[in-house]
């Protein structure tokens, strides 16, 4: 019975957890994450591009887990992007003549 209901959860759309991913990009994005953190928003998004093909041919199961992994993705590249913010580039010494 409980084996039935694991299965009935992950056969469905997963919805939130789409939504939940696009909100992360663009919580990244609106971080600064474009300018500061590119590779790692660009993951996020392709992450999120691969749920919605999964989640196109009914793959919801897959679908989950890719979109689960582009939201984590988007909130490492707003951190990231946050920490570039946070620790300002400290200017070459001048070398002495």
């Amino acid at each position: 019975m409980f084996f039935a209901a694991v299965l009935a959860g992950c056969a469905t759309i997963p919805a939130q957890e789409m939504s939940d991913a696009r909100q992360a990009i663009m919580a990244a994005e609106t971080a600064g994450a474009s300018a500061r953190a590119p590779r790692a928003l660009d993951h996020a998004r392709e992450l999120l591009e691969q749920a919605q093909i999964e989640l196109a041919v009914r793959d919801y199961a897959s679908a989950r887990r890719s979109a689960n992994a582009s939201k984590e993705a988007a909130i490492q590249a707003r951190e990231a992007a946050d920490d570039m913010v946070r620790t300002p580039a400290v200017p070459p010494s001048p070398s002495s003549p």
